[in-house]
């Protein structure tokens, strides 16, 4: 039987959670001509529509390298107190509109010193601005709660710098730590300092791994450096086979952690070939954590909802199935256990419950 059809506006009602989001992937297009303008930026086109288009061409290439190559345009309007306050406060706005009730919001703070900026007065700025979204927010009627994580980049030598930052910010609104960039010939391991900084320091972090290199990464970042989620994840498929999973996949399943999924992401930098054969489904089907996410709203043009819409339409997903991955989501949110109870059990599982309510089963 074919899993029913959702339309857009009930799937953007439901309330949902992304782990996985980029500040520098995610701004608004007009935002950046206007940015860009006042820092004197040359960007492939000054019209929003067309440099929205651009993003998405751009960024389809097949290759994870090419696609972060196309956050130069982000990243050069994100060098001044008002670029950085203005992103982070739509950041937070766009999210609400799109019907998330909790996000967590990564960017790396060394890739925004140009404009004479320091480490701690980028985190600063970024908190600021995320602090008076989630009160236009509230005061609309639509809260979200956002938590932030830095990035360290793992091509470069600051992840303990930025490491010590998480520890210096974690009672300001930064719940955890991650490192970002091109995956081959950068293991996490070379970073090992910092997250062991980390594990002493309780800080939790994520790590991108198993996209653009396969099971070894996924390996070193769990057993290694001792991720609590995966950023991606999607090569953990190499260690299924005809549904019987090797000794790291059933590690990854067995012990609930997290798979930060994006499907349109994936499909740009050539890590699955289609929403319909996305390892999302078979994963989630098998019993693993996996949560779904927009990774850069911008680069993909897509939003929360239009992850949802693509799963219900071409991977037969169902309500129940988005709840899930919404449920998920918060299961591994960095902040506290209280915290994404209450999200879970007073906003997440009433905000379903009407749409399950009236949905067949399947």
């Amino acid at each position: 039987m074919t899993a029913p059809r959702i339309d857009t506006d009930t799937l953007r009602r439901l309330p949902k959670a992304v782990l996985h989001d980029h500040l520098d992937g995610g701004l608004r297009p007009a935002t950046v001509v206007e940015l860009a303008d006042d820092a004197g930026h040359a960007l492939p086109t000054k019209d929003p529509e067309e440099l929205a288009a651009w993003y998405v061409e751009a960024a389809g290439s097949g290759d994870l390298v090419r696609y972060i190559a196309t956050f130069e345009h982000t990243l050069a309007v994100l060098q001044t107190r008002e670029g950085l306050l203005r992103a982070a406060e739509e950041y937070v706005l766009d999210l609400a509109a799109d019907g998330v009730v909790y996000g967590e919001v990564r960017y790396a703070p060394e890739l925004m010193l140009k404009g004479g900026l320091s480490l701690p007065e980028v985190v600063e700025t970024v908190q600021e601005g995320l602090a008076a979204g989630m009160a236009k927010a509230a005061a609309a009627g639509t809260p979200v709660r956002v938590g932030t994580l830095l990035c360290g980049m793992r091509m470069f030598d600051r992840t303990r710098a930025t490491a010590d930052l998480a520890v210096a910010f974690r009672d300001a609104g930064v719940v955890g730590f991650d490192i970002a960039g091109a995956e081959d010939g950068f293991p996490p391991a070379d970073h090992l300092d910092a997250f062991e900084h980390l594990r002493r320091e309780n800080v939790p972090f994520t790590i991108h791994a198993g996209e653009a290199h396969g099971l070894p990464s996924i390996h070193q970042a769990l057993q290694v450096c001792g991720a609590q989620r995966i950023g991606h994840g999607v090569r953990i498929t190499d260690d299924i086979v005809d549904g019987k999973l090797g000794r790291l996949a059933g590690w990854v399943r067995d012990r609930r952690v997290a798979l930060e999924m994006c499907p349109t992401s994936n499909l740009q930098t050539g890590a699955a070939a289609s929403i319909a054969a996305h390892p999302i489904t078979a994963l989630k089907d098998l019993g693993f954590r996996v949560t779904l996410n927009t990774d850069n709203r911008l680069v993909s043009g897509t939003t929360m909802t239009r992850e949802m819409s693509l799963l219900v339409a071409e991977a037969g997903w169902t309500v129940e199935d988005l709840r899930t991955v919404t449920v998920n989501a918060l299961k591994s949110a960095f902040i506290p256990f209280d915290e994404r109870r209450a999200l879970i059990e007073d906003v997440v599982l009433p905000g379903y419950a009407p749409e399950l309510a009236s949905s067949p089963r399947t």
